[in-house]
């Protein structure tokens, strides 16, 4: 079969074009970014902007350049909305308009990655988020045309796991960390479902020659409490048992609420209401598409030793905390440089370099103003020539103090030697920079 995936380059499109590869299918990929046509290999790609694409007539265009499309799969999808993208856009508008071209031009099949949704969605309609809303209004769209028109199927999987999942990544983090606070007591109930089981529910549904039209909840084949969730992931890291403590739910809200306003789209108000509406479902529709159970929480990384496990899910809260310790220190640095220390005594620092006077203010309003854009720049602007810069002025500064005021390397606090954490820390920042930046090419 010839399949366009739109969201090739995501989590579930990657995983999934990679099994219909493997299974013999002639696959395209709808993406955001297309390579440069000096770099494309297979398989075939075309650029789609699900932000802008949401009129049917721009979608016949695509599947018209593609030639023939048997079916399409839809595993486009984002979990919180900005100014630019939005739910109704992203999960209904244009999923829409691509379900219409797709009848229009003769396609068979389409496969819609949806969500699974609170056990009390039925019910409490009216407490739906707008991610939910949205991905269910994509739905309907596709059954109301099925009918005649469209072969489907819509998964909803509960949460999905896999080593470069951005969820599993994030629960790992959070399960490798030394504390953690769970929200209300983490009996929230979720029922994680294994990429590859995903995957195989889609090859499975395609080489079905009597296929027909369905909707599957794709879900593990029992339900975990959040805590326990947590714990999982903590053992299969090969870590002894978590610290955890129980923060309120209105804590909770109060604390997602004021989340907003910072530069992060994990912990929000709509985040939380899915959660709290539990993830979980009747797994027996499930196990009998796939021929059997699917994998519980012991084969979920079978095969990944636990030291790797454990170590990436560390970076990945390590790295920004050591960039926020260093900006803060740059940031400390330079406040007590610009006056909370007594200027008379910044000065007089400077004495031993021969300047005083109205050079010696300027020196220090400059190292002060430098100070301030190093930790500007270690916030905003992470790139291995700034952890060098940072290391040579370190290393350098720390010369003319050997050369000038020795005294300092025998100060009972230590306060030059403290350098030496510091610039453990540049060389550990510089040299993961460096693999990242390999990893992208």
């Amino acid at each position: 079969m010839r399949i366009l995936i739109c969201g090739a380059q995501g989590f579930l499109g990657r995983h999934i074009s990679q099994i219909l590869q493997d299974a013999g299918h002639e696959v395209c990929h709808g993406v955001r970014k297309p390579k440069l046509p000096e770099r494309l290999t297979d398989p075939e790609e075309i650029a789609i902007n699900y932000a802008q694409d949401t009129e049917p007539a721009i979608w016949e265009k695509h599947l018209r350049s593609l030639g023939q499309i048997d079916v399409i799969i839809n595993a486009v999808g984002i979990l919180n909305e900005t100014t630019e993208l939005s739910f109704d856009a992203i999960h209904r508008d244009a999923p829409a308009a691509l379900f219409y071209a797709a009848a229009r031009c003769g396609v068979k099949a389409v496969i819609q990655i949806s969500a699974l949704g609170g056990t009390n969605e039925a019910e409490h309609s009216e407490t739906m988020t707008g991610y939910m809303r949205s991905k269910r209004a994509a739905d309907k769209v596709l059954m109301d045309i099925g009918p005649g028109g469209l072969n489907y199927l819509i998964l909803r999987p509960s949460l999905v796991v896999g080593t470069d999942g951005g969820s599993s990544q994030l629960f790992r983090g959070m399960a490798s960390l030394p504390v953690l606070g769970l929200p209300g007591r983490g009996e929230q109930q979720v029922q994680p479902v294994h990429v590859n089981d995903l995957c195989a529910a889609i090859a499975l549904w395609l080489v079905d020659e009597n296929r027909h039209s369905m909707v599957l909840n794709a879900v593990g084949p029992q339900a975990l409490s959040y805590r326990r969730m947590l714990e999982i992931y903590r053992t299969a890291m090969g870590m002894p048992a978590q610290c955890m403590f129980s923060i309120p739910m209105p804590v909770m809200r109060f604390a997602a609420r004021a989340a907003t306003l910072l530069p992060q789209n994990l912990l929000t108000p709509d985040s939380l209401r899915m959660l709290e509406q539990d993830n979980i479902a009747d797994a027996t529709s499930f196990a009998t598409h796939l021929g059997r159970p699917a994998r519980s929480h012991k084969d979920w990384f079978t095969g990944i030793p636990a030291h790797m496990l454990a170590s990436s899910a560390i970076a990945g809260w390590s790295l920004p905390l050591f960039r926020y310790v260093l900006a803060l220190v740059w940031f400390v640095t330079a406040a007590v440089s610009f006056g909370l220390y007594p200027i008379s005594g910044s000065l007089a620092l400077l004495q031993p370099l021969g300047l005083s006077g109205a050079p010696a203010m300027f020196m220090l309003m400059a190292a002060s103003t430098l100070d301030l854009c190093l930790g500007m720049a270690t916030l905003l602007w992470p790139r291995r020539i700034l952890w060098l810069m940072q290391i040579a002025l370190i290393v350098g500064y720390s010369g003319i103090i050997a050369i000038y005021s020795p005294e300092y390397y025998l100060h009972p606090f230590g306060p030059v030697l403290k350098n030496l954490p510091i610039l453990a820390l540049l060389v550990y920042l510089f040299a993961h920079q460096t693999v990242t930046r390999k990893d992208t090419k």
